[in-house]
């Protein structure tokens, strides 16, 4: 028998071994061990294929414009300022420290939490850093990328019914996994230029029924920072509700012009109610390496481990090596990184502004934003799908961002890409008149 038949015929139910008719004998016995095919027509086998139920959650997912806006690159070879990541390679001493230990290192399962010496190392950095203390044995988990820390912790702590709070413009993988975790949606949207929540909008998003916030900071993609006394406000109604906050806090490191992170669990109250969510990817510029840190205290941690159990279980142990040796670099490494930055975004503002572009500040993340209404552009998606058509530039509309009434003159560019890389953009911006 060949696969071949699964285009023709399908299996029919048989009776079990010397089973016919209810009655056991040696002729039944012998039929049963035969199979027994019917033909159907194509079209009935595509018919019933096409009536399977999947998912809702993701079934009734569209392609997204990111997967839009990189295959149109492609097509037009474009300068490719969609993509958020840098296009340098990383540190080499980290990446060398990787591939030592694939070398002479474990190269087995290591344990669920991750590598002692890397809970140890996140610990100190983020006491030094931060300023918080978590206990390496019991409040630190790794994960698999910080997007699997966010599943995790949305499936470990949401019960169907739960109302979650999301800030708007967010990442796109909160709301389906908020939706698929059970969770109902309460929006909270945040607009240009100052990308601010005020206690009207929370007000009207929080309720007794919300279960937990989830919260980026600094965020993308408006590349702003949650201003001191917005996020205590934040922490009051959280407090107020008894609701947990979870907390993206990928970006911290990519901050600028001398601004300093502050995580929400540090604000007093919300150390054991705050899951706080950190990217080895973003700190290190090596985004394809996907490890998460979680850190939460030990009731709420008890229960993360559990869902981080059942979805990857574990991380590489050679990353969690070379993390462990990053995360204790000294101070000038970050600094020299956050610099780095910080002039490619310079560069690329004082460029567009010289083209006569209106460039939203940035103050952190990998990103600066466009505002496209001086230009009369009110359709931020048919104007990025036109930009990168005709002029070969490749940007994400900002509108895509939103799950509702989306703000829609916004164009986000990112800047951590090589001098070379940003001139051919610029350049290329230059035909465009936006004034």
């Amino acid at each position: 028998m060949t696969f071949i038949f699964y285009q023709k015929y399908h299996f029919c139910q048989v009776p079990s071994r010397g089973q016919v008719n209810g009655r056991s004998n040696a002729a039944g016995a012998g039929q049963a061990r035969g199979l027994r095919l019917e033909a159907l027509p194509l079209s009935f086998l595509w018919f019933r294929a096409m009536m399977r139920s999947f998912n809702s959650t993701y079934s009734g997912l569209s392609t997204t414009v990111f997967e839009t806006m990189s295959r149109l690159a492609r097509e037009h070879q474009a300068v490719n300022l969609g993509q958020g990541f840098p296009d340098d390679p990383g540190a080499p001493d980290i990446r060398r420290k990787a591939a030592d230990a694939v070398i002479s290192g474990w190269n087995q399962y290591p344990p669920m939490m991750g590598i002692p010496e890397l809970r140890q190392a996140i610990s100190t950095h983020f006491a030094h850093h931060q300023g918080v203390n978590f206990d390496p044995d019991a409040e630190i988990m790794v994960t698999s990328g910080a997007t699997e820390a966010i599943a995790g912790a949305l499936f470990a702590l949401i019960e169907p019914g739960d109302e979650v709070v999301l800030f708007e413009p967010m990442y796109d993988a909160y709301l389906p996994l908020v939706k698929r975790a059970g969770g109902i949606p309460k929006f909270v949207k945040l607009s240009p230029p100052d990308w601010r929540f005020t206690a009207e909008s929370l007000m009207a998003a929080f309720s007794p029924r919300t279960k937990l916030a989830l919260f980026n900071n600094p965020l993308n993609p408006s590349a702003t920072i949650c201003p001191p006394e917005d996020l205590a406000m934040l922490a009051h109604f959280c407090m107020a509700h008894d609701a947990l906050a979870v907390c993206d806090e990928v970006w911290e490191h990519v901050v600028f012009d001398g601004l300093a992170h502050v995580p929400l669990c540090a604000l007093p109250g919300m150390r054991e109610r705050t899951v706080k969510i950190s990217s080895a990817g973003k700190i290190f510029s090596l985004t394809g390496w996907k490890v998460g840190f979680v850190m939460a205290p030990t009731e709420i941690m008890r229960v993360l481990s559990k869902s981080h159990q059942f979805l990857t279980f574990t991380t590489p142990p050679n990353l969690q090596a070379a993390v462990a040796y990053g995360l204790m670099k000294e101070d000038a490494f970050f600094k020299g990184m956050r610099d780095d930055f910080q002039q490619a975004r310079d560069y690329l503002a004082n460029g567009l502004k010289g083209l006569g572009f209106s460039v939203l500040p940035s103050q952190g993340t990998y990103f600066l934003n466009v505002d496209l209404a001086p230009m009369g552009v009110h359709d931020d998606v048919a104007f990025c799908q036109k930009l990168v058509a005709e002029h070969g530039v490749a940007a994400i509309p900002v509108s895509a961002f939103y799950a509702e009434d989306p703000v829609r003159t916004i164009m986000r560019l990112c800047f951590a890409k090589k001098r070379e890389t940003l001139d051919a953009a610029l350049e290329r911006l230059s035909r465009i008149k936006p004034a």
